[in-house]
């Protein structure tokens, strides 16, 4: 989504990319699997990323995803610098965090300043949102611009769902973000005994609600968008940590992208996507989550009423028609 979906566009600017992904889908494969890690292969992958640099004379930009060796000190970024190839590093997560809130002491000393020098080194600092963008600042980086995560719109007509007679609460995400709904366990009790109401869970694998009873899918690219059309509205809770402030709400963007209301925390981003009472609420505890969802069961009309405003901020803001250009131009201004 920062990356990937932007290249024909920026192919259709005369900007030529070349991809070289660090690691390669079967290390994701085996992350969602459980199975032990693949360190051979790991290691390979960081030399090829070392030849990849070594042949970047004929680049005239480097385009990072958060940093060029994880678990490394900054020494890709410091050889590029001393090259004199300009590189754009692109954050749309805390990855400062991964060292500087690490439990391990070596960890926090070694590499707990990594990122801010990455990004004090680099040509341009694109964040995801003003927390990230904030980090950059205080590293003392150059350039920093704010470009949210988006959606191709084409891929993402409006949902009529919310006119079935199933109330459907929907969640779309990974295993990794499920930690996210425990909290709030007893709103998906209570919810879900409502008449006709059901809990949708999209890419969380099998997770244990005790008391709920949840209808759990697998994701794919080909079916996210028609699984959140489902969806009579799409929830994003987080707990006010410091990942979550860091997140860019890019679920949020897809469920408005398909015109639905949604319900959030009132955490980071989600403040500025969502304006309460008007494409969605913001709750902040048990209490509130329970009558927001509520509200919306109750008042198909607001669904819809929220499902159309959400729609069209996400045109106006939130859309790859609207930042791709802006993009091309960040890239450009950064290659000279």
């Amino acid at each position: 989504m920062r990356f990937y979906q932007y290249f024909p566009f920026l192919e259709s600017q005369l900007i030529h990319v070349e991809t070289a992904a660090l690691l390669d889908d079967s290390y994701i494969r085996n992350l969602n699997s459980g199975n032990s890690t693949d360190w051979a292969s790991i290691l390979g992958s960081y030399l090829k990323r070392v030849r990849n640099l070594a042949r970047s004379r004929r680049i005239d930009l480097v385009w990072v995803e958060a940093e060029v060796f994880p678990w490394l000190p900054g020494l890709g970024e410091l050889w590029l610098s001393w090259r004199h190839i300009p590189y754009v590093v692109d954050y749309d997560d805390a990855a400062f965090h991964r060292y500087d809130l690490h439990s391990v002491a070596a960890v926090r000393w070694l590499l707990g300043h990594k990122i801010d020098r990455v990004m004090k080194r680099a040509a341009l600092v694109v964040a995801g949102n003003s927390y990230l963008a904030d980090r950059a600042r205080q590293a003392g980086a150059a350039h920093i611009e704010i470009l949210p995560t988006v959606v191709d719109l084409r891929r993402y007509p409006p949902s009529l769902s919310h006119r079935g007679s199933d109330f459907v609460i929907g969640w779309i995400g990974s295993q990794s973000t499920t930690r996210y709904l425990l909290p709030l366990l007893e709103v998906w009790r209570q919810a879900t005994s409502w008449e006709g109401t059901a809990l949708r869970l999209v890419g969380s694998g099998e997770l244990n609600l005790p008391g709920v009873t949840a209808d759990v899918m697998d994701w794919s690219e080909s079916s996210e968008v028609q699984a959140v059309q489902n969806f009579t509205v799409g929830i994003m809770p987080l707990q006010d940590d410091a990942w979550a402030r860091g997140k860019c709400g890019y679920k949020l963007i897809q469920y408005m992208a398909c015109g639905l209301p949604v319900v959030a925390s009132p955490v980071g981003v989600n403040c500025e996507i969502v304006e309460d009472g008007v494409n969605g609420y913001l709750a902040a505890d048990a209490t509130e989550w329970l009558s927001a969802l509520s509200q919306l069961r109750s008042q198909p009309e607001r669904c819809e009423e929220f499902g159309r405003a959400g729609r069209k901020k996400v045109e106006g803001s939130y859309s790859l028609e609207v930042t791709g250009p802006r993009l091309a131009e960040l890239l450009l201004s950064a290659a000279k």
